[in-house]
């Protein structure tokens, strides 16, 4: 099996295959806890975790998981990472932890994780498969944070609030007033409905940039062919 280049393994992971903006996976969680940016960089960092992690895993003992016991092996790896990253929640990040709820133990059933142990760490050595987690995980957190950030921007009218429930006492006067305090907020985007259309509209502007750019991409090609080289010869009067 040929080996991938590490950078089509980034480029797919934040882009060309990203897991919520391609694959549409993961979907619950991102429509679920994105109501602010700590939020969903909470779950993203979480999920990144566990991802690559897993992949590290199965990358690592891949020749001893025989076809009848792959997936629950797979499973039972990807259960232990998120209780790693459940308990280190509870002992650093409490109040984070209580606010995202159930949505971290469902990281075990994320079947973005689940479906990259399977199709490329299980295929794949060490390395890549940690490249591959890790750009699967980044081009998961991107979009979280991006959609939580619209979120947060058009519901409340702020940007970064309660950043200390993740970072500590640093992040303390972390908010940023984008829009005046007057500012009456839109219901819609803080619910899980606003979401989902703010997830379409992110999903259309990817497809949009994707046809631009392969247009671009043609245009260029066809330019290259029609170029033709004359060899001249002889004296021109």
């Amino acid at each position: 099996m040929s080996k991938p280049a590490f950078s089509d393994i980034s480029l797919d992971g934040l882009w060309r295959n990203n897991p919520a903006l391609v694959q549409l996976l993961g979907l619950c969680p991102l429509l679920a806890v994105t109501g602010s940016v700590v939020n969903a960089l909470g779950l993203g960092l979480a999920t990144l975790f566990v991802l690559c992690g897993s992949n590290i895993a199965v990358s690592l003992f891949r020749r001893q998981a025989t076809e009848a016991i792959r997936l629950p092996a797979f499973v039972m790896i990807i259960a232990s990472f998120t209780t790693c990253i459940q308990l280190l929640m509870q002992a650093y990040t409490y109040e984070l932890y209580e606010i995202l709820g159930i949505f971290i133990p469902l990281i075990v059933t994320n079947c973005a994780i689940l479906g990259r142990a399977d199709a490329f760490a299980s295929k794949h050595g060490v390395v890549r498969s940690a490249a591959d987690g890790l750009a699967m995980g980044l081009g998961f957190l991107v979009v979280l944070v991006v959609l939580g950030g619209l979120r947060e921007l058009l519901a409340y009218g702020t940007l970064f609030h309660n950043m200390h429930l993740l970072l500590g006492s640093v992040a303390e006067n972390s908010t940023l007033q984008v829009f005046p305090e007057s500012y009456p907020g839109f219901l819609l985007a803080a619910l899980p409905p606003g979401a989902f259309i703010i997830t379409g509209l992110l999903i259309a502007t990817k497809n949009f940039i994707d046809i631009r750019l392969n247009a671009r991409r043609l245009a260029n090609t066809s330019s290259e062919k029609g170029i033709k080289r004359v060899r001249t010869t002889g004296v021109i009067n």
